[in-house]
């Protein structure tokens, strides 16, 4: 198969959305569709020894919430779809901007008894940033929820988005009966079954069709066709390129934990949703038709596999082929690596690849050389662009608990900071060790796999601290003074870069204002 057609084969997109609103569950479901897995996994249920499969992380199974990306492929209708799986709460918030990068569309799967909350406007400002094609699956129709109509007037106005229904309910909740595709014209009927694959739809040629009234009775038929007329008068035809654009979101609806409207879903994405797009680099735009492989790191993950410390760097593979065995340019390194040992994720489950193309997600074994924003090339020296790394909102002081366990506790901060999970600030002076995280979950993930992954013991301890601040100069004599004279608030980043750590917003406007000649970044360029 050549380039090109191994290119239009593929389609990566991530699935987005704010804890809860069956995010885990419906990645779980297209992955049953796609024949990956023959029975999906129960989330929540500490009864049912089967967990979700992209929940593989101890600490995910016990809290039933994602903590990390997982990365899960297989093929449908001779597409090979590639999903990345984020966490939802606001507290790994950082793991999921990052793995935007990685993906070419998204769908974000919102609660239709909750609508719109918080973390998915946030997600939705980072889709906004690219402009991301996003498609949205309005999920648990089988309980009592909000209007529809309110719903897509919430989506519009807090997503700042146009939507366009590509399918409509008949009821919600107890009287549920199923939903009306107006994409291809069909009419699927809800039946409540966790196990069993939802059947293909009725075909309808007409909305008038006597078909409609028997199977879901005259007063939802009648609602329907009222319905589907305002939709058809109100909002304009779907434009495919507009959504293509990220200036439409087709809106389809469903009850994944039941498997409806899934398939639906699926089978629209494929159609619409696009294949691998150009990515930019410090030196230019490039195409995924190159004949020469590119790619970068977005995310990189210790122990895996428990039982084998190892360390896997997730790789978007955004032109050429990449071939395991090959000698490939580390850009920021400036030297070549050779990938031995490459691997293709079903979440935990992992399979050796020789080849690889465009838009595929590629784990590589790492021993420490790869860093998230890293690129890898046939030779070309352009880094990737729009790896986001953000100023921690909490901070905590590192407190060993077991000297004797020094080693593996700082082996296993170094390991976890490099995956992304949080930043650690080193001071200058006395060597104190502080944790920075985006929410406060974190640190108990810390806790617990620093324990179980690597026997050390830590408690964290409270600190007042407003900002960390990278900071620079051109003139590198201040940059110097102003170092030394605030010493005692230096420290260093993981990279070793200096890092002030800013009290409060009113000193640090002030040592800005003593300080005119350096620089101070609230985000630091991985």
């Amino acid at each position: 198969m050549t380039l090109t057609e191994e290119i239009e084969k593929r389609r990566t997109f991530g699935i987005i959305s704010h804890p809860d609103a069956g995010k885990t569950t419906l990645t779980e479901k297209l992955l049953l569709f796609g024949g990956a897995i023959q029975s999906a996994g129960a989330v929540k249920s500490n009864k049912i020894k089967m967990h979700a499969r992209s929940d593989w992380m101890e600490i995910e199974k016990q809290r039933g919430i994602s903590v990390a990306t997982s990365v899960m492929a297989f093929d449908y209708k001779d597409k090979k779809i590639n999903i990345l799986d984020t966490p939802g709460h606001q507290d790994f918030a950082e793991d999921t901007y990052r793995t935007l990068t990685a993906v070419d569309s998204v769908i974000m799967v919102i609660d239709c008894v909750k609508g719109v909350e918080m973390q998915t406007e946030k997600l939705m400002e980072v889709c906004r940033m690219r402009n991301t094609p996003v498609m949205c699956f309005i999920n648990k129709l089988d309980r009592e929820g909000r209007d529809p109509y309110d719903l897509l007037d919430e989506i519009e106005e807090k997503l700042n988005i146009n939507v366009r229904p590509l399918s409509w309910p008949i009821s919600m909740g107890k009287t549920f009966k199923g939903v009306y595709s107006l994409f291809n014209k069909s009419l699927h009927l809800f039946q409540a079954s966790r196990s069993k694959i939802e059947q293909d739809g009725i075909e309808i040629d007409d909305i008038n069709d006597p078909q409609i009234d028997e199977q879901v009775g005259e007063a939802d038929a009648a609602q329907l066709r009222e319905d589907v007329e305002l939709i058809e008068g109100v909002y304009p035809e779907f434009d495919v390129n507009e959504y293509l654009e990220g200036k439409v979101a087709p809106v389809f609806f469903g009850s994944a934990v039941n498997n409806f409207g899934v398939k639906e879903l699926l089978d629209c994405f494929i159609e619409l949703a696009p294949g691998p797009l150009p990515r930019e680099t410090e030196e230019r735009v490039i195409h995924p038709d190159e004949k020469k492989f590119s790619g970068f790191i977005f995310k990189i993950h210790a122990n895996m596999d428990p039982n084998h410390r190892n360390r896997i760097a997730f790789v978007r593979i955004c032109a050429g082929k990449f071939q395991r065995g090959t000698n490939y340019y580390h850009v920021r390194a400036d030297k070549k690596i050779r990938f031995s040992n490459a691997t293709a994720f079903m979440a935990q489950e992992k399979e050796l690849v020789d080849e690889a193309w465009p838009g595929d997600i590629v784990g590589l074994y790492d021993t420490g050389n790869l860093k998230i924003g890293d690129t890898l090339s046939e030779g070309e020296p352009g880094m990737f662009k729009g790896i986001p790394s953000f100023s921690p909102e909490i901070f905590k002081e590192v407190i060993n608990k077991d000297a004797m366990k020094t080693k593996q506790l700082e082996k296993g901060l170094h390991q976890l900071m490099e995956e992304g999970v949080a930043q650690l600030f080193t001071y200058e002076l006395g060597s104190r060790k502080v944790v920075g995280t985006v929410g406060a979950l974190q640190f108990e993930v810390i806790q617990h796999r620093l324990k179980n992954e690597y026997g050390a013991s830590c408690d964290f301890m409270p600190i007042n601290l407003f900002k960390a601040c990278w900071v620079d100069s051109s003139d590198k004599k201040k940059l110097k003074e102003f170092i030394d004279s605030k010493m005692r608030h230096i420290a260093r980043d993981k990279d070793g870069k200096v890092v002030f750590m800013a009290e409060s917003r009113s000193w640090l406007t002030m040592v800005q204002d003593n300080f005119p000649e350096v620089s101070f970044h609230l985000t630091s360029e991985f």
